[in-house]
């Protein structure tokens, strides 16, 4: 189920990939002397986000690990669905540490000039690179779907989790590699406004997954679910 969760994110949360990456889609070198070519290349750039995604993870799948043998995932799930309703009602709450902002800005500029200069060259294989690295860039539905990666009763779950949500972000961003008239429409700019709203309801249930209620798939008893795994 935390798998098909983490494609339901990426699917649904796509729209919100489009603002932030849709630029660097429709920048995409992609190859222009035969269809096959270039729906290789889309291909290969969306596998490797999703490679990064997974990457990304195996590493938190290990710290949900050590968080369910402390006892306290569930503490961990509804303070993550707290900050997540909360930074939709209260935008700027949550600020980071002094310092922090200069460490996150040299690591984002370095991505920005790797891809950049991967921009410029065009191959089939360059493109894996670019998807590798777009999937380093700091995003808010990237760090949700952690959320649900660090909550996974497995690290292989995690791991999966976050390989489906970046396929549940391929056809959205797909579509904008080759239809760029995607991202200036009217009806997409008002679909965009359901993020918040999406991101909300995620909220909601990571809090009730928190409460163990023994609601099947909505609030299961976590305790009896590591127990099968």
């Amino acid at each position: 189920m935390g798998i098909l969760e983490g494609f339901v994110i990426g699917f649904f949360g796509s729209l919100h990939c489009v603002g932030m990456c849709g630029p660097l889609a429709l920048a995409l070198p992609l190859p222009t002397n035969s269809v096959s070519q270039k729906v290789i290349g889309a291909l290969l750039y969306n596998l490797g986000r999703a490679l990064t995604y997974s990457l990304l993870g195996l590493i938190f799948g290990f710290v949900g690990a050590g968080l369910k043998h402390s006892g306290i995932q569930e503490i961990v799930s509804i303070l993550c669905g707290a900050i997540m309703i909360l930074s939709v009602i209260l935008p700027g709450i949550i600020k980071l540490p002094k310092g922090s902002n200069k460490v996150s800005n040299s690591i984002y500029s370095t991505l920005k000039k790797k891809i950049g200069d991967s921009l410029n060259r065009r191959s089939v294989g360059n493109l894996f690179i670019i998807g590798i690295l777009n999937g380093f860039l700091p995003c808010g539905l990237v760090y949700v779907a952690i959320s649900k990666a660090v909550l996974s009763l497995t690290i292989q779950e995690s791991v999966l989790s976050m390989f489906f949500f970046g396929l549940g972000t391929l056809p959205m961003m797909f579509a904008v590699a080759f239809f760029s008239d995607i991202i200036r429409s009217r009806y997409l700019h008002k679909l965009k406004a359901f993020i918040p709203v999406f991101i909300v309801i995620l909220g909601v249930i990571f809090i009730l997954r928190g409460l163990n209620l023994g609601i099947p798939y909505i609030s299961p008893d976590m305790s009896k679910a590591a127990c099968c795994h």
